[in-house]
């Protein structure tokens, strides 16, 4: 059934607002995604009904809002396919993978150990294991990316074969390249030799309707922000057996069973890793996120984003000294690209100026710019709100720019 975007958008109050007095096109899905109003109003709607901190109180406002956090849970566990106890809530897939990397990378990982992190993965799953490496002593390998922007599947295999590396942590899908790595099969092959898997899924959960026990995995981290939910607030989903293991990643009220000068003793997952005060909006809000997104068949929301890419991919094509970076087949809706002799900031500029808002940088993949050889590109990433018409400009305000700025 196709979507009807036109209603769509109509769920998202912001895509009525003006950029520099023009339309607004927002193709920096990547980024961040916009939020429906049914978000918006679920936050509102809490701070002025149910505002209270959970775990704590009897009274009927405490009860209200523990109400609204659980149903928050459930409706995360319900669209991963996990148990309430296996889903923690964190600030962002940032914080997630660091809670992972400090506690259960501390557990599994010892000196002269080794890892295995990819060339195209966000800093955020990079700089956290480098501490612990720095800490505990054990090696970091670095998969190498093709020409086409896939991850170097024998070289991953012959990694496995060798008997040495404990742990592999991957993005289900890289922000910059758009290339849907396969997890599925990674994770298989791993739990084959014994090896840990955690998978950062922060720009994978927009586009893939995510089964946790299928995949396998030990560990999946997302962020509530690009998947429609508010900004401040994430998701780590992990296998009991492994959470079980885990030590605190912090501590303070909430995450304890007993307290005493004489020790402490702590709660079970997922409350031993939530300390203090949750963001319990931020929750609420994720989980009507959740529900909004479970009405749409996955596959009609990819099918629409693809079309956006490829006519934008199709019509920058015709511009000369046009690159775009990661050309895997069945890749997602972003388009990373550069053009010769012209700087992906003054670009964005110029979009910026006619309504469309684009990101430029290094995505916080700085290792992968130095592969594709680029200190920047220009990124277009589209959504499910996104239209055909905002495909056609952003690919006409480009043109624009490059005789202008050529």
């Amino acid at each position: 059934m196709a979507l009807n975007i036109d209603e769509i958008r109509s769920d998202f109050p912001i895509l009525q607002r003006e950029n520099r007095s023009k339309p607004l096109a927002f193709l920096d899905n990547a980024a961040t995604s916009q939020k429906p109003a049914c978000v918006v109003n679920a936050i509102s709607d809490y701070y002025t009904n149910s505002n209270s901190n959970v775990h704590r109180g009897v009274y009927e406002l405490a009860e209200d809002a523990e109400n609204l956090y659980h149903q928050a849970r459930k409706s995360i566990a319900l669209r991963f396919n996990v148990s309430v106890n296996q889903v923690i809530f964190v600030r962002g897939a940032t914080e997630g993978l660091n809670l992972i990397a400090q506690s259960y990378g501390s557990v599994v990982l010892r000196k002269g150990d080794c890892m295995i992190l990819s060339e195209m993965e966000h800093h955020a799953n990079i700089v956290p294991w480098q501490i612990l490496s720095e800490k505990i002593g054990f090696s970091i390998r670095i998969c190498p990316t093709l020409s086409d922007g896939s991850l170097d599947r024998e070289w991953i295999s012959h990694e496995f074969s060798e008997g040495k590396v404990k742990l592999i942590s991957l993005t289900a899908l890289s922000n910059t390249l758009g290339t849907v790595n396969p997890i599925k099969e990674i994770v298989s092959e791993a739990r084959q030799h014994g090896i840990k898997t955690v998978i950062d899924g922060a720009q994978s959960v927009p586009h893939q309707k995510i089964d946790f026990q299928k995949i396998g995995c030990d560990f999946f981290a997302f962020s509530g922000h690009k998947i429609y939910g508010p900004m401040g607030i994430g998701v780590v989903l992990g296998s009991s057996d492994a959470l079980n293991q885990m030590p605190p990643y912090q501590a303070g009220g909430d995450m304890i069973d007993q307290v005493s000068f004489d020790g402490t003793t702590f709660a079970a997952p997922p409350q031993r890793f939530e300390a203090g005060t949750p963001n319990v909006a931020g929750a609420i809000g994720l989980g009507k996120a959740i529900e909004y997104i479970n009405q749409f068949d996955i596959s009609d929301v990819v099918k629409h984003e693809n079309k956006l890419h490829q006519i934008a991919s199709s019509g920058l094509s015709k511009i000369e000294g046009f690159v775009e970076h990661g050309t895997t087949p069945n890749k997602a809706a972003v388009l990373s690209f550069t053009i010769e002799g012209i700087h992906p900031h003054d670009l964005a500029s110029f979009l910026d100026a006619q309504g469309i808002a684009i990101r430029t940088g290094h995505h916080c993949c700085q290792p992968l710019m130095k592969i594709l050889g680029v200190e920047a590109t220009a990124r277009a990433s589209f959504a499910i709100y996104n239209t055909e018409d905002e495909a056609n400009r952003f690919v006409e305000a480009v043109r624009k720019a490059v005789g202008i700025l050529r």
